[in-house]
């Protein structure tokens, strides 16, 4: 396949292998400035780049550089985000665009310790970063490349132990090259995702198998080593669908912390706590006409979620809200247009195309006396 010799360095082959079938035309790429670099590792993220690359166009569409996102109001920031998941990189990159306007003056920095200090920003990520932006050597450690280097070296052990991903950051650093280093990160993800796969990899296709540990030893399946298997745990909550006399929904903006954080959401109270007590405290609210809907499932990294609709009618308490938190109510035509950011199953659920304009589908009731709503939409 290639005119590099078999025992050429483990980079020159890597890169040579680039030349002819890496991926040169991802959008970030061009142009290639750090800003554009930066929200394409973010997002990348335990995303593939499939996934990513229409959420990029559209972020950038809106927010084409670091000055308008520093400026940008959290939740349209989280509106654009909305879909993508993992939410906490949302949040980390909105807050560390204003971070590099208040201690860089608005400049992208270009050295590794400023960069890694930025919020959401790891070591791997900030290399990633520091090669592609601008062509400094830089060793990388995400999920394909562990991969890649742990069947072509032979390490044993599952990666995310410490001692394991120590010798991992050891192994990645020895086998820099001394240029090209924005194609070489590339060509080491490129290699992990279109041929060194998790399952079936490619390996005749592959210009490290000549001396790939795992290849020789057909072990690719058994390498690197899997996490060790827990039970993984299963939570169920209500997903309050409550309606005012006009059939607006109510939402509350979830904290910044936990699932879904920044999101605004249908109240979502675990099974098992006091419903009634809590509507009452945080939102001043009581439930008539219940009418429970169909269980939607919905999985996380490390835990599955029940998520059991129950539509009603919301009906004001005087004097009642202990805990207030930010509220707002709107059509389910308006959340079906994305008027704001909502979590994947809740914005699935709204869009359900047999849905009618009144979702809940309940009977109308006079206006509360008690505390207006926000305007509609």
């Amino acid at each position: 396949m290639s005119s590099v010799p078999l025992n050429a360095p483990f980079a020159s082959r890597l890169l040579h292998w680039f030349d002819q079938h890496g991926r040169s035309g991802l959008p970030w790429q061009h142009p290639r400035t750090p800003y554009r670099v930066w929200l394409s590792e973010i997002m990348l993220q335990q995303t593939q780049v499939a996934a990513v690359i229409p959420y990029f166009e559209r972020f950038v569409a809106r927010f084409p550089n670091l000055a308008t996102l520093a400026a940008a109001d959290s939740d349209e920031v989280m509106r654009h985000w909305a879909g993508l998941g993992y939410y906490a990189r949302a949040r980390n990159l909105h807050a560390a665009a204003r971070q590099i306007v208040a201690e860089h003056s608005g400049v992208f920095p270009a050295k590794f310790d400023a960069i890694v200090a930025l919020k959401g920003v790891g070591r791997s990520t900030a290399a990633a970063i520091l090669a592609q932006a601008f062509d400094t050597p830089a060793a990388i450690l995400d999920g394909n490349v562990k991969r890649v280097l742990c069947r072509w070296a032979g390490i044993e052990g599952y990666p995310g132990e410490a001692a394991v991903n120590a010798k991992l950051w050891a192994l990645a650093e020895s086998l820099l090259p001394e240029a090209r280093a924005a194609d070489y990160v590339q060509a080491q993800m490129d290699l992990g995702a279109t041929l060194c796969t998790a399952r079936n990899p490619a390996c005749e296709r592959c210009p490290l198998a000549a001396d790939c540990a795992a290849h020789r030893s057909q072990r690719t399946a058994e390498l690197p080593t899997r996490k060790p298997r827990r039970e993984r745990p299963h939570r169920e909550a209500w997903l309050i669908l409550a309606s005012d006399a006009d059939g607006r929904v109510l939402l509350e903006q979830r904290p910044a912390a936990g699932i879904w954080g920044g999101l605004w959401c249908p109240p979502v109270i675990a099974l098992g706590e006091d419903r009634t007590r809590l509507l009452r405290t945080r939102f001043g609210i009581a439930l008539m006409d219940e009418d429970a809907g169909e269980t939607i499932a919905h999985q996380f990294t490390h835990f599955d979620l029940s998520l059991h609709p129950l539509r009603a009618r919301a009906e004001w308490l005087a004097d009642s809200i202990a805990e207030p938190t930010p509220t707002a109510w709107h059509y389910p035509q308006a959340l079906r247009e994305g008027v704001v950011a909502l979590p994947t199953p809740v914005t699935r659920y709204f869009a359900q195309d047999a849905a009618p304009t009144d979702l809940l589908g309940h009977r109308r009731v006079a206006s509360p006396r008690r505390r207006k709503p926000s305007s509609p939409h």
